[in-house]
């Protein structure tokens, strides 16, 4: 029998539950994945409390939970030509992925092969984070010797962001909380705290920031923009509110090859993906709990195969 976290009703991640999961017969054209580790994200327990949100996803309860999956193939339908059973896999599954076992369409556009030399559990993390961080980085542009400041740089993007963002040559100023300050110093960053001190730091430092990527809220735009930086040069992705002026990236705007770009650097280890945390399926609800407190270094990761 399978297991997945499944939602009734929306509202509140208590509500969240693991349950057995009846295992149907598969179409002709569909595969079964056996989930090896399914990450999480900050939009995966926003969905849960918001309706309006679920919807614009095309999602409603009774639905799954997660998106990011790595995993095998189990199974296949009589028409799959794409894959074969014990082909890697991984991608995203929206309301589906925390489960012992997903089943996807063989031609599902975010259904992907796993490259030899990338871990599952790297795999397994890499969608959304991924995809967003390559068009944050896309849409910054930055030049090699400029100076970029990113707010959230210890987070699931933003570790991956500030790798790439160093690896074109940019000086990267990553804000966190004073615990994080080691941790993003080992992405290629110079350190700042967050707060209402982070512009005039800053400032007395002499150094001028050309850009700027605000992964939370807008604190970080507002004072990239108080510091002097042009409005287009300033990205947010989660502001519901954002600066005039600032541009508004998210995952969707990523380019068709982004994550076969962030695979390449994977294998040749040019490019590390974080793991804060990794927990089993029956600890989902400390794994979101972890999730939520927006303390992460890195990215958590359930594994509901262990």
């Amino acid at each position: 029998m399978d297991s997945a976290v499944v939602l009734d009703r929306f509202g509140d991640v208590a509500d969240l539950a693991l349950r057995p999961a009846r295992v149907r017969p598969l179409a002709a054209s569909a595969v079964r994945i056996s989930v090896t580790v399914a990450g999480l994200n900050p939009v995966d327990w926003q969905i849960v409390e918001s309706r309006t949100l679920a919807a614009e996803r095309g999602l409603d309860v009774p639905m799954g939970f997660g998106n990011d999956f790595a995993g095998t193939i189990s199974e296949i339908g009589p028409a799959v030509t794409r894959w074969r059973v014990g082909d890697r896999v991984f991608g995203g599954a929206r309301g589906l992925a925390v489960a012992t076992s997903i089943t996807l369409d063989q031609n599902h556009p975010s259904l992907h092969p796993t490259p030899h030399g990338v871990s599952d559990l790297e795999a397994g993390v890499l969608d959304i984070a991924g995809r967003t961080a390559s068009a944050v980085s896309d849409v910054l542009a930055a030049q090699p010797g400029e100076t970029v400041l990113v707010g959230g740089a210890g987070g699931g993007v933003g570790s991956i962001l500030t790798q790439l963002l160093v690896r074109d040559g940019a000086h990267v100023i990553g804000t966190g909380s004073a615990a994080s300050h080691d941790f993003i110093r080992s992405l290629g960053a110079a350190p700042a705290t967050y707060g209402t001190g982070l512009a005039a730091a800053i400032a007395a430092s002499d150094v001028c920031v050309a850009a700027a990527a605000d992964l939370h809220a807008t604190d970080t735009a507002e004072t990239a923009i108080r510091l002097g930086v042009p409005s287009g040069r300033v990205v947010t992705i989660e502001a519901e509110d954002p600066p005039a002026g600032v541009v508004p990236v998210n995952g969707s705007d990523a380019r068709v090859d982004a994550l076969d770009r962030l695979l390449a650097l994977i294998g040749k280890r040019e490019l590390r993906i974080p793991i804060a945390a990794v927990y089993s399926l029956e600890q989902f609800r400390d794994a979101v709990a972890h999730q939520r407190t927006r303390h992460v270094h890195g990215k958590i990761a359930i594994t509901p195969n262990s």
